[in-house]
């Protein structure tokens, strides 16, 4: 794997009983991140590696070609109504 030589140096610093990191700016917007965006850390050969998570896009009709007649389920009771449901 190629990681570029592009360093910016930072303070890790105490969050509760955790440890936090800021990410510049400028990182984070080249990495298509913002605050509370969620990344898989790991640690390779002694190096923190944080990569922003990436999660599959689905769409309805991508979904709905999966569903075959061996793995659609049947009606699921759910008892009665209980508010102002029209069955």
């Amino acid at each position: 794997m190629y990681i570029r030589e592009r360093f910016m140096r930072t303070k890790i610093q105490k969050w509760g009983n955790s440890l936090g990191l800021r990410i510049p700016k400028s990182f984070a917007e080249e990495a298509g991140v913002k605050a509370g965006s969620e990344v898989d850390l790991a640690v390779e050969g002694g190096e923190l590696i944080a990569r922003p998570t990436r999660l599959p896009k689905y769409d309805l009709q991508g979904l709905l070609r999966k569903v075959t007649v061996r793995n659609i389920h049947k009606e699921v009771e759910t008892g009665e109504p209980v508010g102002r449901e029209v069955w």
